[in-house]
């Protein structure tokens, strides 16, 4: 779930921290995506006669399909991705864990009479709604990734606390990551500076991808990281309930005023609204201020070439994969590789000519410049940034 309904506030409070863009400008740009987020999409989205991509056998492959042509088309705009893998969930969220499988229940029971009633569009609805990313898909996509040359983490815990913590440590030392790339906005709540929307799916529904600056969503907000926190928990986060009756707006006018959760409580009108029992909202900011997560230091990111033959071994021969397909895909990858190094080398160095009227000038003067050359322009070299 992420905040609910923090892209809307933002849009509406803070738009300064919102721009859209194209994939493209994102060339040379390390991104941690993550990967959970993905394959979940990728499973709801990549379907035939409504049902998931699968085998003779009925293993599913929509999952390796998606992630399979995305990354590709990641490559192909100069992107390099690393994807980060949800490790165990953190205790706090098996209340939230718990609300989702009571959904799941009653979303196959509706799957159900639908069946029964022969309503097509209702069961596509409710087998959407039963998607889940197992581990297995997950080691399959890793496999992939790997015959792809693509790095990726496994994360202790959140794949989003982890992201944050790549993109953070571009800030502080040479860095890691440019940007974390997820649809779920407590990214911003994990800390990541920059948090990248649609970036998996731009393309594919002609949408820009959507960039959020958090310094600028802070500047917006009128609040310091730690104030965000708290509004993020009173606007509804995956780690414990909020106090039911203030929405976003309100949410923001209280934490301007009294600062944090504890100053709310102290002047919350009792009467009017509640808030919940046992409320763990202080375990919930300790989770985001100091989540569980490796050391970005330890972690060294290497781009490869693809194994084509083994990528022919599994996706043909075992997920049944176009043989040409995967082979082309192949191609592309090692040429979009090969794109990336002429790409960057350049863009590293602006040469500056020699204006035409500095022409004449030198040419009828004939005389030497400070150097002891006769015309001639200098160029100034300016590094891309990373």
């Amino acid at each position: 779930m992420g905040i609910l309904n923090l892209s809307k506030l933002l849009a509406d409070v803070a738009p300064q921290a919102i721009k859209e863009t194209e994939l493209k400008n994102y060339f040379g740009r390390k991104v941690a995506i993550d990967a959970s987020m993905c394959l979940y999409q990728f499973l709801i989205a990549v379907r035939t006669e409504g049902a998931q991509l699968a085998t003779a056998d009925g293993e599913t492959t929509s999952h390796l399909l998606g992630t399979f042509y995305r990354t590709i088309r990641l490559v192909e705009n100069g992107l390099k991705p690393v994807y980060i893998f949800d490790g165990k969930p953190p205790v706090l969220k098996s209340g939230e864990l718990t609300k989702r499988q009571g959904k799941r229940e009653e979303a196959q029971k509706a799957l159900e009479k639908a069946t029964e009633a022969g309503d097509a569009a209702e069961m596509d609805k409710f087998n959407r709604r039963l998607v889940k990313v197992t581990k297995q898909h997950a080691q399959e996509a890793k496999k992939l990734l790997s015959l792809m040359g693509i790095p990726y983490i496994d994360a202790p815990c959140e794949a989003e606390a982890q992201c944050a913590a790549m993109v953070i440590y571009i800030r502080v030392k040479a860095g890691k990551v440019f940007a974390t790339a997820t649809e779920d906005m407590d990214a911003l709540t994990f800390g990541s500076n920059v948090l990248l929307r649609r970036l998996t799916f731009s393309e594919a529904r002609k949408m820009p991808v959507q960039e959020i600056h958090l310094d600028k969503v802070l500047d917006g907000l009128q609040l310091t990281q730690k104030e965000f926190i708290d509004l993020c928990i009173l606007m509804g986060c995956d780690y414990t309930d909020s106090i039911r009756g203030i929405g976003p707006k309100r949410a923001i006018e209280l934490v301007q005023k009294h600062k944090s959760i504890e100053g709310i409580l102290q002047a919350l009108d009792k009467d009017k609204y509640t808030a919940p029992e046992n409320w763990e909202y202080e375990a919930a900011r300790e989770l985001f201020l100091n989540p569980e997560i490796a050391d970005p230091e330890s972690f060294e990111l290497k781009w490869g070439e693809p194994d084509e033959e083994a990528m022919v071994e599994f996706l043909c021969k075992e997920k049944q994969f176009s043989e040409d397909r995967v082979r082309n895909g192949c191609k592309k990858l090692l040429k979009a590789k090969s794109g990336q190094v002429q790409g960057r080398l350049d863009g590293f160095f602006q040469v500056l000519s020699t204006t035409p009227a500095k022409r004449k000038v030198d040419e009828k003067k004939n005389t030497p410049n400070k150097r002891g050359k006769a015309g001639g322009g200098g160029g100034k070299g300016r590094g891309r940034p990373k």
